[in-house]
């Protein structure tokens, strides 16, 4: 189950699962999600609501029926909001954790019994949760959204230390800039984004203070999932797999 399947980076996890002929159950608030697109590789559409633990039981007792078990769940719902938190309000601040924190905290949670399930007969299941480089250092005017990252990347370790013991691995893929509705958004918007500069520029500018010259697509990000949903990473728990085109490894001084 991938949550937020019908978003950029969802869609793109989705249609690498289903290359790799797992079922994939798309979870969204609606089969549009944040882009349209008329792939037909999309995977099986389940209405869900991050932030409510009714959906989030109900989705999983889906997968239950249908398939008895469920070896892979990808947290990939979630939002951004550029405000600093002075011009932040509280209903938004509670809707981004809601989000971002909670809803990975319900998937996962009606989740581990199907996972429990895909274990017993030896083999390890995998939980993959969405934090971001925002996680561990701080572009301006996300103060929510880092936060809320920063929350997710403890979540994790501490729910691969709880569960690795039952064959469940729990990672975080921890994206840079990706293109993607919210990367688009976030070029248009008034807070860290664009700031009346044209979008060309503006995408030009993130470029250039990448390492390697070019920020991320979705199918990158679906690689790495990919990788750590397989039994080739059988090993890898409790870590934060961050993918930002060498963005936060340089210092940012030596930008110029």
């Amino acid at each position: 189950m991938v949550t937020g399947g019908r978003g950029g980076i969802g869609r793109a996890i989705v249609r690498r699962l289903l290359r790799e002929e797992f079922t994939v159950y798309a979870a969204d608030l609606t089969p549009e999600g944040s882009i349209f697109s008329d792939d037909e590789h999309q995977g099986r559409f389940v209405r869900l609501d991050v932030t409510s633990e009714d959906e989030a039981r109900a989705a999983m007792n889906l997968v239950l029926e249908e398939q008895g078990k469920l070896d892979v769940l990808v947290n990939a719902a979630g939002i951004e909001l550029e405000k600093t938190i002075e011009h932040t309000t509280l209903d938004e601040w509670n809707r981004s954790f809601a989000v971002n924190v909670t809803g990975t905290f319900l998937a996962s949670k009606h989740a581990l019994p199907l996972m429990r399930q895909a274990t017993a007969d030896g083999r390890t299941a995998s939980i993959i949760n969405f934090g971001s480089y925002d996680g561990f250092i701080a572009d301006p005017g996300l103060a929510a959204y880092c936060a809320t990252k920063g929350a997710v990347h403890a979540l994790t370790k501490a729910m691969a230390c709880d569960h690795g013991p039952e064959g469940i691995r729990v990672n975080a893929v921890c994206p840079g800039y990706i293109d993607t509705p919210m990367l688009q958004s976030f070029f248009a918007g008034a807070g860290s984004g664009g700031q009346g500069r044209s979008l060309e520029s503006l995408k030009e500018a993130v470029r250039n203070v990448h390492p390697i010259r070019n920020y991320g697509t979705p199918d990158d990000i679906a690689n790495l999932v990919n990788w750590l949903a397989s039994d080739e990473a059988r090993y890898a728990s409790g870590q934060l797999w961050v993918l930002d085109g060498g963005l936060s490894a340089q210092v940012q001084q030596m930008r110029l």
